[in-house]
């Protein structure tokens, strides 16, 4: 039996938020700063493939352990459990632990975790729920996604992140909107993901009376049910791209159908380039970037995640195929 006390309780951080509102940019940043703390990582992606492990900065202090088959709140639940049960066997050598959630998990199933489960609960506090929201298309995404809506609701901590690609006025009002959701979050303003760490880890900020009153049923093993409008395909393409023609296609269509491409992250084999070629998008909103380089004993090959609504795999695996380099 464990018989932790408060004060040595590992720290649980769950950094959540809609898709695409920058979780993982959040995540990078707080595990590239120098803070000294040994932290274990467990990162969580709705779909066949986790683009994200590829992304996350990682040294001798952090250990990623990523599930592939489902949200933490569902399918995973079970491992999340029996995960945290063997990183507390190594408590002295941890300080805190780091939950990334998939876009679409209801956070009350995933608090719930920490107070149902004998063991987690007696080794473990739950410190804060950290929530991620897009200043870009936060108001489609309330608009459309119980889940987002839930989200802000049930945060300890809201980061406006994006803010930069919106006007003052705009900013203000998403915040007014926010405090109509959750009137009692501290809220920061984020630019590429960048806050005080000070602001987001070891906050004590998560409240459970506060919880209840958001959710009174938050505690009952409920199982969750997503908008199953929503679905995920992996496309995947062996060859080099063409990374001008891809723009050239995937642009109009971003356009076209941004409504119901909810999310897409890529990781890609560029022509021209020994770097992994990073695309990712939030309905029309896109960032391209270089990242690591490809090792000489690695295989190539490009890996692109697409998450919306009426997806039509043959199209979009046809209209990647047509940007391989000829």
């Amino acid at each position: 039996m464990n018989t932790s006390t408060p004060n040595t309780k590992i720290p649980v951080t769950v950094i959540t938020g809609f898709l695409g509102s920058g979780k993982t940019t959040v995540l990078n940043h707080v595990l590239s700063e120098q803070h000294g703390r040994k932290v274990a990582v467990i990162v969580n992606e709705f779909g066949e493939v986790s683009i994200d492990g590829q992304l996350i900065v990682k040294d001798e202090n952090e250990e990623l352990i990523e599930f592939n088959n489902g949200c933490l709140c569902c399918t995973v639940r079970g491992d999340l459990v029996e995960t945290i049960n063997k990183l507390l066997q190594r408590a002295d050598r941890l300080d805190a632990i780091l939950i990334e959630t998939t876009g679409l998990a209801d956070p009350a199933p995933v608090a719930s975790t920490f107070f149902v489960a004998d063991g987690v609960r007696e080794g473990t506090r739950l410190d804060s729920f950290v929530t991620v929201v897009d200043a870009v298309n936060i108001e489609q995404n309330l608009e459309q996604s119980h889940e987002a809506q839930e989200q802000v609701a049930f945060a300890d901590i809201i980061l406006v992140n994006k803010s930069d690609l919106v006007s003052d006025e705009a900013i203000a009002a998403i915040e007014r909107r926010i405090r109509l959701l959750n009137p009692l979050a501290r809220m920061h303003r984020t630019e590429q993901g960048v806050v005080d760490l000070a602001k987001i880890l070891d906050t004590n900020a998560f409240q459970l009376e506060a919880k209840l009153q958001v959710d009174p049923t938050f505690l009952s093993d409920l199982d969750h049910e997503h908008d199953e409008a929503v679905t995920s395909i992996v496309l995947r393409e062996p060859q080099p791209i063409d990374m001008n023609r891809f723009m050239a296609w995937i642009t109009p269509l971003l356009q076209e159908q941004g409504g119901d491409l909810l999310r897409t992250k890529g990781v890609f084999n560029a022509q021209g380039f020994n770097q992994r070629i990073v695309f990712q998008s939030v309905r029309m909103l896109t960032t391209m970037s270089r990242f690591t380089d490809w090792e000489p004993s690695e295989t190539r090959g490009t890996e692109y995640v697409v998450i919306g609504r009426n997806l039509d795999r043959d199209a979009l695996q046809a209209g990647l195929t047509a940007c391989l380099v000829r």
